[in-house]
């Protein structure tokens, strides 16, 4: 059984389309090698938002870590934050789109809550919070400053997160010019979109991003 703080880590949500392709990609690390936890987004020329699921998609907090590190949900979701661990935590949770370092404001969260210990026999203490931007989500927590994960909020039909092998899958992509972007939380510069030509046919591509990827504890 998948635990549920994976459900939707790795999806993508498509309109049909009679004339539609499949598309892709291949996201490499610095080295050359796979990487995984890359986003990958698609916007073709006929655009379409993705489904809103009916129930919060759950980020978890156990050992002291976000599990998944890296959740992708579709603008309007919410999300339950849910803590495993047997002592409190804090969820800071920060749009990233908005720091600046020559803000003064670039470290306020947009929302904050305390999450007390499971206790034995108990459920645990949760609490959702309503994601209604789209962009980029840093959470941390006041209380373990090592803690860190990140929440991809997207407004397009078409997005996935990138496997092991570092393999994001698309089916029914609209034929035509398409805006690409993948992001990386560790891709500091950022990547420019790009514009591709999708066929009706398979579209496969490689993109290589100046990353190497900090190894997490277990």
């Amino acid at each position: 059984m998948k635990h549920p703080a994976f459900v939707f880590s790795v999806f993508y949500f498509f309109a049909f389309s009679a004339y539609a392709g499949t598309a892709d990609f291949k996201v490499l690390d610095k080295e050359g090698k796979p990487l995984p936890d890359a986003v990958v987004v698609l916007y073709p020329h006929t655009p379409s938002a993705p489904v809103v699921p009916k129930t919060p998609i759950v980020i978890q907090q156990e050992k002291m870590r976000f599990v998944p590190a890296i959740t992708v949900v579709p603008l309007g979701t919410r999300v339950r934050f849910t803590n495993m661990d047997t002592w409190d935590h804090h969820v800071r949770g920060t749009a990233e789109s908005v720091k600046s370092a020559m803000s003064a404001q670039s470290d306020e969260p947009n929302f904050g809550l305390r999450l007390s210990a499971k206790a034995e026999g108990k459920t645990p203490s949760s609490a959702d919070v309503l994601m209604d931007k789209a962009g980029t989500v840093l959470l941390g927590c006041h209380l373990h400053g090592s803690m860190r994960g990140h929440i991809f909020v997207t407004d397009s039909a078409w997005t996935a997160k990138t496997d092991a092998e570092g393999m994001a899958h698309f089916d029914q992509v609209p034929p035509g010019a398409t805006q690409m972007r993948v992001w990386h939380p560790e891709d500091l510069l950022g990547q420019a979109s790009q514009t591709l030509q999708i066929t009706e046919q398979v579209w496969r591509s490689t993109v290589q991003l100046n990353v190497v990827p900090r190894r997490r504890r277990i």
